[in-house]
């Protein structure tokens, strides 16, 4: 199939296919007489596979491993095990960072007394509002 149809049929971009393609997260595809690229059925489920992982929030190199341990069937459940296990922190790492988030806006929200003088307490607290410096994320994607 022509990369076209590999983009509709993994429900993605045909930039998104060659993206992935260069950075080695997708292999390449034959080519025809014509130079067309001819994409396989391994590369649609190689696609969709990439797609679901970062539909899940993983980085590329997470990929990387997951689909290295897929290509080597041998410690493929382990490697998955740890790599998702790894990934469930980073992700509750980051619902810690929202829910603080969600607490400062919370407070900035209490604040507001539905006047209508031109006064706004949000927009108030939002200039006056004592920021933390911010320091390095708590995630994997920095």
């Amino acid at each position: 199939m022509k990369i076209g149809a590999l983009a509709a049929a993994a429900g993605c971009t045909t930039e998104t296919v060659r993206y992935y393609e260069k950075e080695g997260l997708l292999p390449e595809a034959d080519r025809t007489e014509s130079n067309y690229r001819s994409y396989g059925p391994h590369h649609l489920d190689r696609l969709r596979f990439i797609r679901n992982c970062r539909a899940l929030d993983m980085t590329q190199e997470e990929i990387r491993v997951l689909l290295a341990a897929m290509d080597s069937a041998d410690t493929a459940c382990s490697v998955a095990d740890t790599m998702v296990g790894e990934h469930i922190g980073h992700v509750e790492m980051r619902i810690a960072e929202l829910e603080g988030l969600k607490r400062q806006l919370l407070e900035l929200r209490q604040r507001c007394r539905g006047e209508e003088s031109g006064h706004c307490s949000i927009l108030q607290g939002l200039t006056n509002m004592e920021t933390v410096p911010a320091g390095p994320r708590h995630t994997h994607l920095g």
